[in-house]
């Protein structure tokens, strides 16, 4: 619809242009014809001068409404943001209380349940005694605990989230004092009776035999007790068939150099035993100790990178654990080393922990998950004073850059007693299962012959140190189970 004003102005141009025109041909005494063109002439450049005015005014007006519709998107782009940040956050604190939440139903029903097979142990107990009364047979005070030898480690069954196996009591004794540990050998007898010369010969004949054996120690969560990791500890065997640990050997293979292919050796069945694990249990993982030597060898390590790599699928379940001194003394190849490794996904722990000096945003950054340290080191009271923090509060600083704090040589239930207390959230040691031979691959649960494993005290690398013999020379430390249990968890 054509406005008023520019009827307006194309009158007042048209009678502009006929006035200029009747002048000339009044007052100028030019001709009609010439007057005419004159005017039509003077008309034209009033349109055309209209037309760019106008287009002009035009034109600033939209780019002031333009720009105002830019503010305007850009305060909702603001707005916008803004909710979804707090839409964002709103989600986070609701994941993390249903998480919360699930883990302290899952720490109470695992809590009920263990109190349900006191009871129900408590309960056979006493019926066993009613019993043995009835029938007028005298009952002693309290019934020797059975001595279980490790069995070897079936993976061919179903991998249960499950605590520990109890030992049964015919009457809950008091609870017994911690037992030590059994005394290490000297050097002479872990060796068998051989110098340096001749168990560099023996490391090399089981290399070259594939006499390079894993055991598997599990890692489990606390109080409930359910298995979440193992760890690959190496065993050595000899001409005879006699285990040697790898505290023995691991000085002598990396000064002669052959630490690299025992690594390699060790990878492969470590993947292996993953391998058979996962087809259980998704969520079970392995710990592979690396030594430092091979970290820093070009070509060993290049070797170990085209196996992972080739295997990267199992990268989240498959933790490299090295020494907390080979963390502090990172050359430039070793540091360029573990963040290809951290590239392709995997996950490294920290274990051999000398003291609580520790870095977690460091670390954190350099792919640290998970670090083991000694319960004897976390419940040592001289800690508090000599690290810049109380270890009582590592788990939960740890926890804040995503690293797990494992406790390592647990013994004694006092001493889980006392990590929970420091909030622990997984365990190792021997009060819940010594390091335990593969079952060889297709062998029932209860028939065949297995190997069986020495008694092991955790050494270097990860490992323990057998007996001599095939035997193991001394039973695991008890566990206070019965009677004596229910009543220290009530």
């Amino acid at each position: 619809m054509i406005r008023i004003s520019t009827i307006f102005i194309a009158i007042c141009m048209v009678l502009v242009a006929a006035s200029l025109g009747l002048v000339l041909y009044s007052v100028a005494g030019i001709s009609g014809t010439e007057s005419a063109i004159v005017a039509l002439t003077a008309l034209t450049f009033l349109i055309l001068y209209n037309a760019v005015s106008m287009r002009l005014r035009d034109r600033s007006d939209v780019g002031g409404q333009i720009a105002d519709l830019s503010r305007g998107t850009a305060d909702l782009a603001r707005q916008v943001a803004e909710f979804g940040r707090r839409l964002a956050a709103i989600e986070g604190r609701i994941a993390s209380s249903n998480s919360t939440n699930a883990e302290r139903i899952q720490s109470v029903v695992g809590e009920i349940n263990e109190l349900g097979g006191l009871v129900r142990q408590l309960a056979t107990t006493v019926s066993a005694h009613e019993d043995l009364l009835a029938g007028g047979a005298p009952v002693s005070a309290a019934s020797p605990v059975e001595k279980q030898e490790p069995a070897p480690l079936d993976l061919s069954a179903t991998i249960e989230e499950r605590p520990a196996d109890p030992s049964p009591l015919a009457v809950a004794p008091p609870p017994p004092a911690a037992q030590p540990r059994p005394a290490q050998t000297v050097p002479a007898q872990l060796a068998n009776g051989r110098n340096q010369t001749q168990l560099l010969a023996t490391l090399r004949n089981a290399i070259e035999e594939n006499r390079i054996d894993i055991f598997l120690q599990p890692m489990v969560t606390l109080p409930q007790r359910k298995v979440r990791f193992y760890e690959a500890v190496t065993r050595l065997r000899d001409e005879r068939d006699q285990l040697i640990a790898a505290e023995e050997f691991i000085s002598i293979a990396e000064a002669s150099g052959l630490i690299g292919r025992i690594d390699n050796m060790v990878m492969l069945r470590c993947v292996q035993v993953l391998r058979r694990l996962m087809v259980r249990n998704k969520d079970v993982g392995v710990f592979c100790n690396v030594a430092a030597s091979t970290l820093g060898n070009s070509t060993t390590f290049a070797q170990c990178l085209d196996f992972l790599e080739a295997n990267r699928a199992l990268a989240p379940s498959l933790v490299l654990e090295f020494k907390q001194s080979t963390f502090r003394n990172l050359g430039p190849a070793e540091t360029e080393n573990l963040a290809a490794l951290a590239q392709r996904g995997f996950r490294f722990s920290i274990d051999h922990v000398t003291d609580l000096r520790i870095e977690p945003r460091e670390l954190a950054d350099r792919g640290v998950r998970f670090i083991k340290v000694p319960a004897t080191l976390l419940l040592d009271p001289k800690q508090a004073s000599a690290s810049d923090i109380h270890p009582s509060d590592l788990s939960d600083l740890l926890g804040r850059f995503g690293i797990d704090l494992i406790a390592e040589r647990i013994e004694g239930e006092r001493a889980v007693v006392d990590l929970l207390d420091y909030d622990v959230r997984f365990g190792q040691g021997f009060l819940f299962a010594p390091p335990r031979p593969l079952r060889p691959e297709g062998s029932s649960a209860t028939g065949g012959a297995s190997p069986t494993p020495a008694q092991d005290i955790q050494g270097s690398n990860g490992s323990g140190t057998p007996s001599s013999g095939g035997t193991s020379s001394a039973p695991p430390p008890q566990r206070i189970i019965g009677n004596a249990a229910l009543a220290r968890r009530i």
